[in-house]
């Protein structure tokens, strides 16, 4: 399957709706539209699903390694994959969009913002691929897609400026109805807010699909092959509202070892029948009352303190935790499982790559181990003083700033989201 990347000149350009007016375009042109995202998100990808009718394929060096990064990239299914780009092409030292490109060997196509410029908008496209070539990266920027950029004189003027080997792939006209409202944790998710179709149908009108098809080309394979051994357990994964940050290889790789069920303590559903149980990151606090008066966590909390192999990550961490307070003061008792009380903040209290090591024998990682993830929240967590954690930090803040992993009976919660390419799950269903 041939891609592109969509690298923008900065964060805010406006690439999640260039993303989405591409893909409409190129589905209006009768392509099957694979699409992906650049580096550790959860909530651009949901708008991605929302266009395209498939989940988006995370791509994020960090998490997942070369291999790991082709070998995501080449599981996904369309007969073309539009990647979207985080914060500028070359921001992000743990994996840049730039990186990611340079992995995948995908050209670039320049989203930029027109909205306040016309020539200049050439100069940075000119910038950005001189920049790559000067520090000997192998990034092919082939050429612009403008934001924001009105028809005739304008659209005409940054045509003209571009060198005749940066490509013209055309324009979104500026659309108020083509804003995505945003809240803690970017913007809200795609089933919550989708675009106006008939606003994404008319940004799609001026996308020049035929030279992006002649730009896509194909990604390297990996240089390996993976061999999973299923086994017999079932594992219950929450999946609602409140526990919704999932990547699409998380829930692969537990259906190919496991047999897998979900179940949602935001809707009243209790736990069910099961061998380990992994709660996702998501929204619990704005689930709160749902989640004090759920039989899922009465019951999560009787069978962890008889053993049951329980994972969660952020906002699972938070759910498992005794208490959870809102920004608005309001507390509410949680599962009560991880010796913890969770605090929400009017600010971000986390956002970067991560790395962690296991103190001893984890339930995601071998004694003295390592692992890459991602952290974002608004959270903080306010451990007992006789807490014990399964990770020292390498990189990042986790819990306490040195710490990530409450873990009680068999029962781990960290601040830190994992890919599946990190080998944890593998631990995870192999410690069940």
């Amino acid at each position: 399957m041939k891609g592109f990347v969509l690298g923008g000149t900065s964060s805010g350009v406006g690439k999640t709706v260039a993303a989405l007016a591409v893909t409409r375009a190129l589905q209006d042109a009768g392509e099957e539209v694979q699409p992906a995202k650049a580096g550790p998100d959860f909530i651009d990808p949901s708008h991605h699903e929302q266009v395209a009718g498939r989940p988006s394929r995370t791509l994020d060096l960090w998490l997942e390694g070369t291999d790991g990064l082709r070998r995501n990239y080449h599981r996904g299914e369309g007969d073309i994959c539009v990647v979207e780009g985080v914060m500028g092409l070359y921001d992000g030292d743990g994996s840049s969009t730039a990186m990611v490109a340079e992995a995948l060997d995908l050209p670039v196509v320049l989203v930029a913002d027109a909205s306040a410029g016309m020539e200049s908008v050439a100069a940075t496209a000119l910038g950005f691929r001189e920049y790559a070539e000067r520090a000997g990266r192998d990034i092919d920027v082939a050429g612009v897609l403008v934001q924001r950029a009105h028809g005739g004189r304008h659209a005409e003027g940054i045509r003209e400026a571009l060198p005749e080997d940066l490509t013209y792939f055309g324009r979104v006209a500026p659309n108020s109805d083509l804003e995505i409202p945003d809240r803690h944790l970017g913007l809200e998710m795609g089933e919550e807010r989708p675009l106006s179709e008939d606003a994404l149908a008319a940004a799609a009108e001026n996308v020049r699909t035929d030279r992006l098809l002649d730009a896509a080309r194909e990604p390297p394979r990996p240089s390996d092959d993976e061999e999973l051994e299923r086994t017999g357990a079932r594992i219950a994964v929450a999946r609602d509202a409140a526990f919704r940050f999932c990547y699409p290889a998380t829930t692969e790789r537990l259906r190919a070892r496991a047999d897998v069920t979900t179940f949602s303590p935001v809707a009243g559903d209790d736990l069910p029948d099961c061998d380990g149980v992994y709660l996702p990151g998501g929204y619990p606090e704005l689930h709160a009352d749902e989640l004090e008066a759920s039989p899922a966590l009465a019951t999560l909390a009787d069978r962890a303190s008889d053993g049951l192999t329980v994972l969660g990550e952020c906002g699972g961490l938070m759910a498992l935790c005794e208490s959870l307070t809102t920004t608005e003061g309001e507390t509410r008792e949680m599962a009560g499982v991880l010796p913890a009380d969770v605090e929400m903040r009017d600010r971000y209290q986390a956002l970067d790559h991560v790395e962690l090591r296991a103190r001893d024998g984890a339930l995601t990682a071998p004694a003295g181990g390592r692992l890459r993830g991602h952290e974002f929240h608004y959270s903080e967590t306010d451990p007992d003083t006789d807490a014990r954690f399964a990770f020292d930090v390498a990189r990042g803040d986790g819990i306490d700033g040195d710490h990530d992993g409450l873990t009680e009976y068999r029962t781990l919660g960290t601040y830190c989201h994992v890919h599946a390419e990190s080998g944890a799950f593998d631990a995870f269903i192999e410690n069940l």
